[in-house]
């Protein structure tokens, strides 16, 4: 070992606390008004779920198989680039989701932010999230409710690309026929929410 290689390995470096940080810096962009969607991870019986909240309310609600990155480009691209992983802004909502799957909550009384939603979209989620917990409904009901009675199908496409499923309750239009239809997490995401809800349509 020669001399260099001796002083370094005799230097004293300053272990990084990665989290502190991270908190100082969340405090300071909350602090400044520079944090305008904050994210953070739930734990659920669907897996985990990612919650977006801005000033207005809950933006979304990502299942783990949507892209990570993908998400948050899309949610900077159309909302705002200063979103930051922020734990404590979401602990309203984490709290809810958590009460719901604990069966003691059956409906949310968090506020909606609807920026990810446009045109006809809006309509049909506006709908949909009046929809009581333990009922179902079918999409030509929720096409008509939101004012279009033979858009069912761009009511589905609606209800597909739902921003922020569970709490906007996609899950409990299914088709007139008894079929569920699709879900924006997976036909069986969708199951067990009507289960939980005691609402799952007999034979499926």
């Amino acid at each position: 070992m020669n001399d260099i290689e001796r002083r370094l390995a005799a230097a004293a470096v300053p272990s990084l606390n990665v989290a502190g940080l991270n908190a100082r810096l969340r405090e300071r962009a909350t602090r400044d008004g520079l944090l305008d969607v904050a994210y953070a991870t739930a734990d659920s019986p669907l897996g985990p779920l990612t919650v977006f909240v801005t000033p207005t309310g809950l933006l979304r609600i990502r299942y783990q198989d949507e892209p990570l990155e993908a998400t948050l480009q899309e949610t900077a691209d159309r909302v705002s680039p200063r979103i930051l992983e922020a734990p404590e802004r979401t602990d309203v909502v984490r709290r809810e989701l958590e009460e719901y799957f604990a069966g003691r909550r059956r409906s949310f009384d968090v506020p909606l932010d609807w920026r990810l939603v446009r045109g006809f979209a809006i309509n049909v989620l506006r709908a949909t999230s009046h929809i009581p917990f333990g009922a179902v409904t079918t999409y030509g009901a929720v096409a008509t409710e939101a004012g279009s009675p033979r858009a069912y199908r761009a009511a589905g496409n609606a209800l597909g690309s739902n921003p922020i499923p569970i709490v906007v309750p996609c899950h409990r239009v299914v088709h007139s026929g008894g079929g569920l239809g699709g879900y924006t997490g997976g036909i069986g995401r969708k199951k067990i929410l009507l289960e939980l809800e005691g609402s799952l349509p007999a034979g499926r």
